[in-house]
């Protein structure tokens, strides 16, 4: 299907009508997914967001919507080629080229990482949450790959947990958390940096947000002994035909960026997120975060991504990972104690639990929570998801950091609507 803007309504592209009445290719209904443009449609109008583009794939069926502009003051329209900056849907990419790694017998899960990451040798763990950085205890055993692939590394967002305490001060200082967004050195001074500050947690004992995926890029690119974005090419883009993802555009194709914004907390108005301007995309990344700071993708370069996962990580004739290797990163790693220990978005872990470096469903609660079903949420509106007991892999691709901590009603009601669709 021809990349395009779709003002008129959504494209399906179908193979021979399924037995459903109503139903075409993939078990979706016509009139539902026209149901989910207008769904859709509305947050557009309503000035929430200037475009999005959603697709949804199921059965062989993709329905694809780009809706909206590109930005809010430019004419161009989403296209379904548009260019977005993944932010946290980056975390599952990563995970599986560490994956790889472990694969070819490069890293072992249980291993400490302390070989090829010196800098997180010989630990040091605060002895309360609230306590001054020197008021530590030494760490029980060295940090794991496991532990940087289940977040559970004893570095993490430790807002969620003391916002005002000494070590998320320090943090924040040393332009560290995910609040402080993208961090100014290179790899090696990020390492040095959380080198001189404490772990908030001993290693393995609780889930904490985010930074186990910085330090996991840094490892893969010591370890592979090339730049991450190197590596990711290699064996995940160029094999899946992800020709849009990595983490710069070439200068020609700059205007195919969306224009990426953010809602103020407190006042909900919203404007251009200056940090991450299309502009600077064309220059040279010093820092390729495993986290998601700056990779940029496409709507169906992440839907290549999603279906080598369905199908247990073959895409085509090519094989990205074995079948248990993405059974075990779909598999919750965590124990209830560690969810009770570890605090996010609110009811967050009654029916969620966490593999290696994404998200499952553990228990049925709403529409689209179907057990079993994995992926992530990126904090700009992206949002990508694979639910094998359906065949299906969804994306949705927008530009708009909410004003609150909780996933923005777009995502949603995106989700909501892919699975109100289905028809049989």
């Amino acid at each position: 299907m021809e990349s395009q803007a779709l003002e008129r309504g959504p494209l399906l592209k179908t193979a021979e009508p399924s037995s459903a009445q109503g139903s075409t290719t993939g078990g979706f209904s016509p009139t539902r997914l026209a149901r989910m443009h207008d769904t859709l449609r509305r947050h557009v109008d309503r000035g929430r967001l200037p475009g999005l583009v959603a697709l949804i794939s199921r059965r062989g069926a993709e329905h694809v919507d780009a809706i909206g502009t590109l930005a809010f003051d430019r004419t161009a329209p989403m296209r379904r080629d548009t260019i977005f900056r993944l932010a946290s849907v980056t975390k599952p990419i990563t995970a599986v080229a560490a994956m790889i790694l472990v694969e070819e017998c490069k890293l072992r899960l249980d291993d400490p990482v302390d070989d090829f990451l010196p800098e997180l040798a010989n630990r040091k763990v605060l002895r309360t949450i609230n306590s001054e950085l020197d008021d530590t205890v030494p760490a029980k055993r060295p940090i794991t790959l496991r532990d940087l692939l289940t977040f559970r590394s004893g570095y993490g967002e430790v807002a969620f947990l003391a916002p005002t305490c000494p070590l998320q001060r320090a943090l924040i200082e040393a332009r560290l958390p995910l609040s402080a967004w993208m961090f100014p050195g290179t790899p090696d001074e990020f390492m040095q940096c959380l080198s001189r500050l404490p772990l908030a947690n001993q290693p393995g004992e609780r889930w904490l947000y985010h930074m186990s995926a910085e330090i996991l890029g840094v490892l893969i690119a010591r370890v592979s002994g090339m730049p991450l974005s190197a590596f990711m090419r290699e064996h995940i883009f160029e094999p899946l035909g992800m020709s849009d993802t990595g983490f710069t555009v070439p200068e020609a194709q700059i205007d195919r960026v969306a224009t990426c914004y953010q809602t103020d907390f407190s006042s909900g108005e919203i404007t251009v997120l200056e940090e991450a301007r299309s502009d600077l995309l064309a220059r040279p990344c010093v820092f390729e975060s495993g986290a998601g700071d700056q990779l940029v993708s496409t709507a169906d370069d992440l839907l290549a991504f999603g279906r080598m996962m369905l199908n247990r990580g073959v895409y085509g004739r090519t094989r990205i990972l074995s079948r248990l290797s993405v059974e075990l990163m779909t598999t919750d790693q965590l124990t209830p104690e560690q969810k009770a220990a570890s605090p996010f978005f609110e009811d967050f872990w009654d029916a969620r639990g966490w593999g290696l470096g994404l998200s499952i469903v553990t228990r049925r609660d709403d529409v689209p929570g179907v057990p079993g079903r994995f992926g992530w949420d990126g904090a700009f509106s992206t949002s990508l998801y694979v639910d094998p007991r359906e065949d299906m892999v969804g994306v949705l691709m927008a530009q708009c950091r909410p004003g609150a901590l909780r996933l923005p009603p777009v995502v949603l009601d995106f989700w909501m609507s892919a699975y109100q669709a289905i028809d049989d």
